[in-house]
């Protein structure tokens, strides 16, 4: 396995530098697209769809190998909630997927996995499942037990037996990693996907939670040197590879002051506008939204709090500026993943690149 992976890398590496040396002639790349298509290369090309059904048809049916998506916004709006569910959606679809997150353990990962396998995300009169709180008291509380196992979990909780179920169909495709600040630098991201990417012909996805944790060695002078530098690796990873990557990114604090985030509040560096393919910006729905929805309507109004929009603010291969909402499910971890797009009017219409 070591083996294969060095020659991934390696094959990898030498096509971005063939690529960067000479022009490739037309005929040439006819050849090789029905060289890839008789060896049936090409399922890895295809867009993976996010699971999310407005946002897929937004960018033209999902990820594309090659591609990177960024996705930003407050704490609290559901970044780690709407990009695990995303991981669990590719990987339930056939995809090997990897979550590297820097601030959570796997298996705070995995409660949040459980609670949201409980239930049906998109159908909000299910009460069959168990909340995520309930799950972790119930593994807590069966920990405690002498003959405690998943087992026994399922046998007295059979909504967490359930889910743990649904989560095995899918266990050996979806891979996490606790990110450690020190030492999952881009190399090391790189070595496990190409590790990944050399299991099988599956198409294979990243998921970085989150840009700014990732480590650079040696250290910077400045934070958007190091910035720029990871957005730049994470997108030639994703060319060289040929996988899509999606990566959180936090905000500046003047952006979390601003009446409605945008792409241009992202924490870091102006790299990280021109490097993304896709960037989705989240807001609560309630703080964004023109006043008048709010002043004549009270009972409407409160309903806002139950919705995140997520508006597509680049899209390099179709429309951005889309303006989508996603209820919030987060007693499950979950996102309900039908959405919308918005119809009421919200504020800050104009996008102000500074």
């Amino acid at each position: 396995m070591a083996m294969l992976v060095r020659e991934e890398i390696a094959r990898a590496a030498s096509e971005v530098h063939s690529a960067a040396r000479r022009p490739q002639a037309l005929s040439a790349v006819l050849s090789d697209l029905d060289r890839a298509l008789r060896a049936g290369e090409t399922r890895r090309r295809q867009p993976a769809p996010t699971g999310f059904a407005m946002l897929d048809r937004t960018i033209s049916g999902g990820l594309k190998p090659g591609e990177l998506m960024l996705i930003g916004g407050a704490q609290g709006l559901g970044k780690t909630t709407l990009t695990l569910q995303m991981a669990r959606n590719m990987a339930a679809a056939g995809a090997n997927v990897l979550y590297v997150c820097y601030e959570h353990e796997e298996r705070f990962l995995l409660t949040r996995l459980l609670a949201l396998e409980s239930t049906d995300p998109s159908d909000e009169e299910d009460e069959s499942g168990m909340r995520l709180r309930d799950v972790v008291l119930q593994l807590e509380r069966t920990a405690g037990q002498g003959d405690a196992s998943l087992e026994r979990v399922a046998a007295t909780a059979p909504a967490l037996g359930r889910a743990c179920a649904r989560v095995a169909a899918y266990a050996e495709r979806l891979l996490l990693l606790r990110g450690s600040a020190t030492y999952t630098d881009l190399a090391a991201l790189g070595g496990h996907v190409a590790e990944l990417r050399a299991a099988d012909d599956r198409p294979c996805v990243l998921f970085v939670d989150y840009l700014q944790k990732v480590p650079v060695q040696p250290e910077p002078p400045s934070e958007e040197e190091r910035v720029t530098r990871v957005v730049e690796g994470l997108k030639e990873m994703a060319l060289s590879l040929e996988i899509p990557i999606v990566a959180i990114v936090a905000a500046e604090k003047e952006g979390l002051r601003a009446p409605r985030l945008r792409l241009h509040h992202l924490r870091g560096s102006s790299a990280l506008l021109y490097e993304a393919d896709i960037i989705l910006i989240l807001n609560d729905k309630y703080k964004i939204v023109a006043k008048h929805n709010i002043t004549f309507n009270l009972h409407q109004a409160q309903a806002f709090h139950a919705w995140v929009v997520c508006t597509v603010e680049k899209n390099r291969a179709g429309r951005d500026l889309v303006d989508l909402e996603l209820k919030k499910r987060f007693e499950y971890a979950c996102f309900n993943p039908q959405g919308r797009a918005v119809a009421e009017v919200l504020l800050d219409e104009r996008i102000q690149i500074e």
